[in-house]
């Protein structure tokens, strides 16, 4: 089993920058497809970006296309998602996500390891 802890959320003015860090512990990293979530109040979960577990072909949600930026060091066993040209609708609490398979994937329920997750807040 595989631990995920998320940490660099925080409050930004529209237009900033952030960037998250989801550490990992427990097994081998680079075993593991990961993926960033999202879920804001009253909303169900929502597929932000994922990194497969073979090769480098990271795949992104269109709200979040060429703003956002998702990567992993497997030295490290850490997985980033920076955020750039933030908006207000993109404040939501942020959530990482992996899962031990070669299918890829933008389900929610088919992560079976989360993390506790960071809040983003934009303001206007």
């Amino acid at each position: 089993q595989v631990q995920l802890v998320e940490s660099g959320g925080g409050s930004v003015q529209a237009g900033g920058s952030l960037r998250l860090s989801c550490a990992t512990s427990g097994r081998t990293f680079s075993n593991y497809a990961m993926a960033w979530f999202r879920q804001a109040p009253g909303k169900e979960r929502e597929f932000v970006a994922r990194f497969p577990w073979v090769g480098n072909s990271p795949l992104y949600a269109d709200s979040v296309k060429g703003r956002f930026t998702i990567s992993r060091d497997n030295a490290k066993n850490t997985l980033s998602l920076q955020m750039n040209s933030l908006k207000p609708e993109d404040t939501a609490v942020y959530y990482c996500a992996a899962r031990q398979s070669t299918i890829l994937t933008i389900r929610p329920d088919l992560y079976p390891y989360w993390g506790q997750g960071t809040q983003v807040s934009v303001s206007s």
